[in-house]
């Protein structure tokens, strides 16, 4: 585990936009793709933005590049809470992606939409030594990452890479990846900002297994702000 502090979150977006040039150019060099599980929420959409700007845009070989999604809400497309819409609209609209690269999850049957994303990450992975190259985190008030809360019969999964979850206090399915695959990637980043997050911050870098996000386990580096990390360090 590696810990980044910064000031606030424009300054940890940057960061984060800098250490992503530089891996993904690294992992280029002896690979013919990258993969990367991207991440709903507030800040990946700071870091997308900044991504396809005229600062960044150009130091990402975007058509070597297979996009993925951690988790999804089960809404279509043209709903705002609709993460790969988000996506889309911020990031995968403005750089040159190709298409055929670009993997959303399906959410008119979450089932059977959960089904056939493990069957497309089989065929990237089954055999490989990692899963993703990378995949991008976020974590919740409540300790929850992906579509996985406190409680969920996902952090019992043993096989299983993609399942359907309904949310109660959400009305609401959502598909999400499990901590099996996520936890064979060769490299997880969690991004952490605000206040809000400071009091659950601690209990996961400690690995209370009463949370979700302590069951994700490798080559994590957390990507915090001062903000989330006065609870933990007394920023």
């Amino acid at each position: 585990m590696q810990l980044h502090i910064y000031k606030d979150d424009r300054e940890l977006t940057v960061a984060v936009a800098d250490w992503m040039v530089k891996y993904i150019k690294e992992t280029l060099q002896h690979k013919d793709r990258f993969t990367i599980a991207l991440s709903g929420g507030n800040t990946p959409k700071q870091l997308f933005s900044l991504l396809a700007s005229d600062a960044y845009q150009d130091k990402i070989d975007w058509k070597r590049l297979h996009i993925f999604w951690g988790d999804e809400r089960a809404v279509p497309f043209d709903d705002g809470r609709n993460n790969a819409k988000v996506a889309f609209d911020v990031l995968l609209d403005k750089v040159p992606v190709p298409t055929t690269q670009v993997h959303r999850m399906g959410t008119s049957s979450p089932e059977e939409s959960a089904i056939e994303y493990e069957k497309l990450l089989h065929g990237y992975f089954d055999g490989k030594e990692h899963s993703f190259d990378l995949v991008m985190l976020g974590l919740g008030e409540d300790g929850h990452t992906l579509s996985v809360f406190p409680g969920s019969t996902i952090l019992n999964e043993q096989q299983s890479w993609v399942s359907a979850v309904f949310v109660p206090n959400q009305n609401m399915w959502r598909i999400t990846l499990t901590p099996v695959i996520v936890n064979k990637a060769a490299k997880i980043i969690f991004l952490v900002t605000g206040s809000s997050k400071a009091e659950i911050l601690p209990k996961i870098l400690k690995g209370d297994l009463t949370y979700p996000a302590s069951y994700i386990h490798g080559s994590i580096h957390w990507f915090v702000d001062k903000a989330a990390a006065v609870g933990a360090f007394g920023y």
